[in-house]
């Protein structure tokens, strides 16, 4: 179906969604009169821990990154967010509690963003929409999970590769210190280990 140049800011996250469910051209009409779009300035925050957050937003452009910052100060990402890519808090947006995330963009990004409110308003309406947003949860916990197993059976060399695999786009152009921080090493011990894999 060929999208109107109305639907632009829309037309990756419709790609989306059309890997899980199908749309009519009315049901596309609904759900895109429900989201809106954001700039997001380098480092600048779409939340931080502490704040309910019950929004989901999906990364049109530029790349977000999701993380934790321990009680030393040390910072341990959770998720990259590269264009295609939903991100958000969802302990927060499901139980309504305060998250305990911080949610920055690395570079200047464009995310959709569809509020809790115009979300419950989308499932009212379109109820195929409960079973796409089941299936984005269902697969954040079962990434998640394989993050836990991973860190307590691989090498940091094998979840470095994994890394690899998941974000290919994005080796080559994140600071070091972020990669290092998702595979759970520091940068000094991550720089090394790197040089070391390339010499071999």
């Amino acid at each position: 179906m060929a999208k109107t140049d109305s639907n632009k800011p829309f037309n990756l996250i419709l790609k989306n969604i059309s890997r899980y469910i199908l749309l009519s051209e009315e049901e596309e009409t609904i759900f895109t009169s429900l989201l809106s779009t954001r700039l997001v300035r380098r480092k600048q925050f779409i939340m931080q821990a502490g704040e309910v957050f019950s929004a989901s937003c999906f990364v049109n452009s530029g790349c977000l990154r999701a993380y934790n910052i321990d009680k030393n100060g040390t910072e341990h990402i959770l998720q990259f967010a590269p264009p295609g890519w939903w991100i958000g808090d969802f302990y927060s947006s499901i139980t309504g509690r305060p998250g305990i995330l911080f949610i920055d963009a690395i570079d200047e990004s464009e995310i959709v963003v569809l509020t809790k409110e115009n979300r419950d308003i989308l499932f009212d309406k379109i109820p195929k929409f409960e079973r796409f947003f089941r299936i984005l949860i269902e697969n954040s916990m079962a990434s998640q999970q394989e993050r836990i197993l991973d860190k307590l059976s691989l090498t940091a060399e094998e979840r470095f590769e994994k890394f690899c695999l998941k974000y290919p786009a994005l080796v080559s152009c994140l600071p070091q210190k972020y990669i290092a921080s998702y595979i759970g090493v520091t940068p000094e011990f991550f720089s090394k280990m790197r040089a070391r894999m390339t010499k071999n």
